[in-house]
């Protein structure tokens, strides 16, 4: 009896360390979930609900569409979403391209190579607003530092921030100086991970410097260049602060990006419902870029 009893026991016994160890596992999470779901899941939902209200109404009244409705006849949304995806087109690849460049020369045999990595991220580490305000200096009309090199080979100089067709651009150059050096820092890491074995049999072979770029490096490189790709999509959809400082989205909207636009609905025009319509549109431009991104981008990417 004692015998038949035993496994029984030991059973319970064991159920009870696995009940415990998944008691322990969910009370470490608690404090992340419970910061997850106030701060992004709850945010969300409200957001979505709030987005079928119409301007000042309240939950009691019956839900709309009115604004996902207005969101196909907003003039002003159309040049946004434009300039939000002329803006990424550019600064992302652009900015990755010099990343890649950058971490490419600095890993190499180069005197002072620690004084240029320096250089390069010393960007990365001011915070946006004092970039801005640099930025301003840099772009002012009379007194900008560019105007006064161009006037020096008899150029009359640019309006940077006021002209329609030269604002944009203008974000984007600071934009890609400030993040380029940020990943320069990812791909520095990742090159200093390769096999020198590889580089070794390349040489054997005598294939050129673009070959081996070609066929080691930059397949090797792929994980962090989706990183990369990933976070510096995120970084072109929230821009806000940058704009706050230089243009307000001016002039007549010509650098005026999705989140800013989403910041003057809601904080400059008191229009809750329908910033929380563009939210959920911003919400739904980030999925599908996650989805081409881990759907057809991860596939090329070779792990290690």
């Amino acid at each position: 009896m004692a015998n038949s009893l035993f496994p029984l026991t030991a059973y319970t016994i064991y159920s009870t360390m696995q009940s415990s160890k998944q008691i322990h596992a969910w009370l470490l999470l608690l404090p992340a979930m419970c910061l997850l779901v106030a701060f992004t899941h709850y945010p969300v939902v409200k957001t979505i609900a709030r987005s079928f209200y119409g301007f000042g109404t309240r939950w009691e009244s019956k839900p709309t569409l009115e604004n996902y409705r207005y969101l196909l006849e907003d003039d002003v949304l159309m040049q946004v979403l434009y300039n939000s995806f002329l803006y990424a087109a550019i600064t992302v690849p652009v900015s990755i391209v010099l990343a890649i460049a950058m971490a490419l020369w600095v890993n190499g045999k180069l005197a002072g190579k620690g004084l240029l990595r320096t250089a390069y991220f010393t960007p990365t580490v001011l915070p946006m607003i004092s970039v801005a305000n640099i930025w301003l200096f840099f772009y002012s009309p009379e007194i900008g530092l560019l105007n006064k090199l161009l006037g020096l080979v008899g150029h009359g100089g640019i309006n940077w921030l006021g002209d329609p067709s030269v604002a944009l651009y203008s974000l984007m150059a600071m934009t890609i100086w400030k993040e380029a050096g940020f990943f320069m820092i990812f791909y520095l890491a990742a090159l200093q991970t390769i096999d020198r074995n590889l580089y070794d049999a390349a040489a054997i072979e005598n294939a050129s410097s673009w070959t081996v770029f070609r066929r080691i490096t930059f397949p090797l490189l792929m994980p962090t260049t989706l990183f990369v790709l990933v976070n510096a999509l995120l970084n072109a959809f929230k821009l806000v602060d940058h704009l706050f400082i230089l243009t307000k989205g001016g002039p007549n909207n010509a650098s005026n990006l999705l989140l800013y636009y989403i910041f003057e609905n809601a904080f400059s025009f008191f229009d809750t419902a329908y910033a929380s319509a563009l939210t959920v549109l911003l919400l739904v431009v980030l999925v599908v870029l996650a989805l081409l991104q881990f759907g057809v981008i991860e596939k090329r990417v070779h792990y290690r």
